[in-house]
């Protein structure tokens, strides 16, 4: 037969599988199926299954929202700049030098506080520090600042009770420029507060512009951040403190405000806005610094300021 010849250069035909397996299990197995027929998104190649897969990949764009904002280092870029960090004390990882700055007073006077305080130093081409800056114009010359390390609301108030002493916490309500929180924070470290708390959104955060503000109180005085600024001031309530706003339509004057000597937290807005409608409803009393009529409102780095003096004032 044709295929099974023994002649030279015949070819033997032969099976695949099991030689001696029939058709019937085959067949039964054919018979069986797949089981139910999936769903039209299950279903690769139909048009469900192709919406489905564009959904999900515009769901996986879209921006999540995390409960806490990433901690991210901080450039300071420029000569003037860098050198006023490095004495105001602002907190730095590494000074990058371009390779091809040139090196003038300024140069030279970031190199010796920078030795003085031990910090690190790089040097990079300009193109890198182009790229690490973000373009920023930094004239050969950027410091790296770490992200700074916020406190949470309830250790300013275990820190007065470790000290033994009446709380004294100072809130911030929309305030924007850190150069304002810088000021708090000087004010607060000179008047005694055990720190300053600030809200997580829409408010000036501890930035190396803030820190040169501060004079180094930063490093003393702790500041933390409230996801709720409202909340917060309701929890310092329920724990025995009393809130206390400045509002220039205030009840009372700040000299002769007689809770200053009890666990207080002092409450300070912006200088356009001043205290926002909820924070406002969450202070138990309003009040005012006596200002001439010419004058309509201070920022918010000098009402605290004043504020706490006349807070201390009480106390000492």
């Amino acid at each position: 037969m044709p295929g099974n010849s023994e002649r030279r250069g015949a070819m033997r035909r032969t099976t695949k599988g099991n030689p001696t397996a029939g058709s019937g299990g085959r067949r039964r197995r054919g018979l069986e199926g797949k089981g139910p027929t999936p769903k039209a998104k299950d279903r690769v190649g139909h048009v469900a299954h192709k919406r489905t897969r564009s959904e999900d990949r515009a769901q996986d764009k879209r921006p999540r929202r995390t409960s806490k904002p990433a901690a991210v280092s901080e450039w300071v870029a420029g000569r003037n700049a860098v050198v006023e960090a490095l004495q105001g004390q602002v907190p730095v990882t590494t000074m990058y030098v371009a390779d091809t700055a040139e090196r003038d007073d300024r140069v030279r006077e970031a190199f010796r506080v920078a030795a003085d305080r031990r910090v690190s130093m790089l040097e990079v081409s300009r193109h890198e520090l182009d790229r690490l800056t973000g373009g920023a114009v930094h004239q050969g010359l950027a410091l790296k600042v770490p992200a700074y390390d916020y406190a949470h609301p309830d250790e300013l108030l275990d820190r007065a009770r470790a000290a033994g002493e009446a709380a004294l916490i100072v809130a911030l309500d929309s305030v924007t420029d850190p150069r304002n929180l810088g000021a708090v924070v000087r004010s607060a470290a000179a008047f005694g507060a055990h720190g300053v708390v600030v809200p997580e959104r829409r408010a000036a955060g501890m930035t190396a512009s803030a820190w040169k503000t501060s004079a180094g109180a930063a490093a003393r005085v702790p500041v933390a951040r409230a996801v709720n600024l409202a909340r917060q001031l309701r929890t310092y309530r329920d724990a025995g403190l009393v809130v206390a706003g400045l509002a220039a339509d205030g009840t009372d004057e700040i000299g002769g405000f007689d809770a200053a000597t009890e666990d207080l937290v002092l409450v300070v807005g912006s200088e356009g806005q001043g205290l926002a409608r909820l924070v406002r409803e969450s202070c138990e009393v309003l009040l005012r610094i006596p200002m001439t009529r010419t004058t309509e409102s201070l920022n918010a780095g000098v009402a605290a300021g004043v504020a706490l003096y006349e807070i201390a004032r009480h106390r000492t």
